[in-house]
């Protein structure tokens, strides 16, 4: 039985190049101080809106956005719940693509899988011929998968998908959106979600998604749908109230609202080229020590996953970073957690925090 441990005042900060939660900025976390109110004044109407608004303009949408208190995995049970009839098409190349197969599942749907090794990416062509010999309510996705680093080619899958107008795609985008840019509506994404602590550079604890009016019309045709991620409860009351139908984050929101004004300054474009030069830089420095867990051409642009060539002990050059250096990087998941380890650069990090990590392994690893 896990006993109490108590949380003390005196911990060492420490910089955080994991794949979530990630940095953030001072004047984000000092946005949360505020004066605390009420989630039903005219106050919470204009922070809820501007948050919502702004999200569509930064990702360069039209479709209806939600932003709820929750962990990401808040949407994989509401996608499933709103648009799944019957059955699903889950492709599972990781640990976060099986753990979506495996919510559809515990959530009473017929679920389909086309399982790849770890490492490998996700065949568009595999998703057509599943396509044409099935009938799926949805097609289910993890565009970045955090446990190998893999990026699947969502933009390609999407529109495959699209051929099929009676099946919807949901796309987990839980470790990329912010740092990886993507035309939603271009590639027939129905439903697109994240968290904020990841490239967001947001404090954990709010989820994000992108609805389009297919996905909402498929929910009000259903005889049921998830309560509190519904798409027609949470989009009807932000048309009639301008805020969400259960109590928020205050705190969280206010700090949203401070760090997506951040990101509109500094342009999806340009956030987009940053997280690709930092991407770049990890894999060329990885090349040169170790070498690259995923498949070749199906890099992350926010999480590099580095397979462990030298057989360096990976748990000990973990904790010698983290108590030498105050810097925090992460293993590898699971069954690969001594094959590998990960890098995240994602949110505030620029090629030059990243170096800073990647010396800091050499020195530890003796490299």
């Amino acid at each position: 039985m896990t006993e109490k441990r108590e949380y003390k005042d005196d911990y060492q900060d420490k910089t955080l190049y994991l794949p979530g939660p990630t940095e953030v900025r001072e004047d984000v976390i000092e946005a949360m101080a505020e004066p605390m109110f009420g989630h039903r004044m005219d106050r919470m109407t204009d922070l809820y809106t501007t948050i919502v608004e702004d999200t569509k303009e930064f990702l360069g949408t039209d479709n209806d956005v939600i932003v709820l208190t929750a962990s990401g995995t808040e949407f994989w049970e509401a996608t499933t719940l709103n648009l799944v009839e019957d059955s699903m098409l889950v492709p599972t190349s990781g640990a976060f693509s099986e753990r979506q197969a495996n919510v559809a599942q515990r959530l009473g749907k017929d679920v389909d899988r086309i399982e790849y090794d770890w490492g490998r990416a996700v065949k568009p062509d595999d998703i057509r011929d599943a396509l044409e010999s099935g009938d799926y309510d949805a097609v289910g996705a993890v565009m970045n998968e955090t446990s190998t680093g893999v990026r699947n080619p969502i933009e390609e899958i999407g529109d495959v998908v699209a051929e099929y107008p009676d099946t919807y795609f949901v796309v987990d985008a839980i470790s990329c959106l912010g740092g990886d840019q993507i035309d939603i509506e271009a590639h027939g994404i129905d439903a697109i979600f994240t968290s904020t602590q990841k490239a967001f550079a947001m404090p954990p604890g709010l989820a994000v998604c992108a609805v389009s009016d297919a996905a909402y019309e498929r929910e009000l045709e259903k005889d049921s749908a998830s309560w509190y991620g519904g798409f027609q409860r949470t989009l009807d009351y932000y048309d009639r109230k301008g805020q969400t139908h259960s109590t928020p984050a205050i705190p969280l929101m206010l700090a949203y609202r401070k760090q997506m004004k951040h990101m509109l300054d500094e342009t999806h474009d340009a956030r987009d080229q940053r997280h690709q030069e930092m991407a770049e830089y990890t894999r060329e420095w990885a090349r040169e020590h170790f070498d690259l867990y995923p498949e070749e051409g199906y890099e992350s642009q926010t999480v590099t996953c580095i397979e462990n060539t030298q057989g360096i002990n990976v748990a000990e050059t973990v904790e010698a970073v983290s108590e030498e250096y105050d810097m925090v990087f992460s293993s590898g998941y699971g069954d690969i957690s001594e094959e590998s380890f990960r890098i995240g650069h994602m949110g505030e990090h620029t090629v030059e925090s990243i170096k800073k990590l990647t010396d800091a392994i050499e020195d530890a690893a003796d490299l």
